[in-house]
């Protein structure tokens, strides 16, 4: 298979062995990978547990290609996986098949195009676990600062999915947008009854 092997001071298209399938892992045939600064950090040599050569790649989209789950992990499966180590202490995803840890597969029912899904995984991902880290679920509002980035677009828009009352609005976007130099506004707006208890975003 092709991959990009990568040390500290190039990526480099090689050609490897596909990963041979043992217990409690399985490979995926990879059709999208994300590109991230952790890969970016490990080749500046921030990530001391990484030894090189390694193929980097914290997360991908694909289809199950050999398996050894095959009741939760069928061939053919659409599935995705992240993070867990994967281009760190193993093989990654900037490869054409990754053996992954079953347990760090999730299969996936989507008829999204694949750029769309590729999309997903690591930014869904970051999110979401943001906003049940800071369990917001009883708070009123939710200010998510930085919004312009795809991180902070995807928590606007899950909070507002999780928004009882944002849920009835079509879009499902903020109650309400703020530039960044007008904090004060949003603060004033936060405080006031016009808000109605929706969840906001300030840019």
């Amino acid at each position: 298979m092709r991959s990009m092997k990568q040390r500290p001071e190039a990526l480099i298209p090689e050609e490897v062995p596909v990963p041979q399938v043992r217990p409690g892992w399985s490979l995926i045939r990879i059709r999208t990978f994300g590109l991230n600064h952790s890969e970016i950090f490990t080749r500046q040599g921030l990530s001391p547990s990484v030894t090189f050569p390694r193929i980097l790649g914290i997360g991908c989209t694909g289809e199950i290609a050999e398996t050894t789950d095959p009741e939760r992990l069928p061939h053919s499966q659409k599935a995705v996986s992240l993070m867990g180590e994967m281009g760190r202490a193993f093989d990654g995803s900037h490869a054409e098949y990754a053996l992954v840890p079953n347990g760090q597969i999730y299969p996936v029912a989507s008829d999204l195009p694949r750029e769309k899904l590729a999309a997903i995984p690591e930014t869904g991902y970051t999110a979401y676990g943001s906003i049940q880290n800071l369990k917001v679920e009883d708070a009123d509002h939710v200010l998510v600062r930085g919004a312009t980035s795809s991180v902070g677009i995807t928590a606007a828009r899950l909070q507002a999915l999780f928004d009882e009352i944002a849920r009835s609005h079509a879009d499902l976007g903020p109650a309400k947008v703020f530039h960044f130099s007008e904090l004060r506004e949003a603060h004033t707006w936060l405080g006031s009854e016009r808000s109605g208890g929706k969840a906001v975003v300030v840019l």
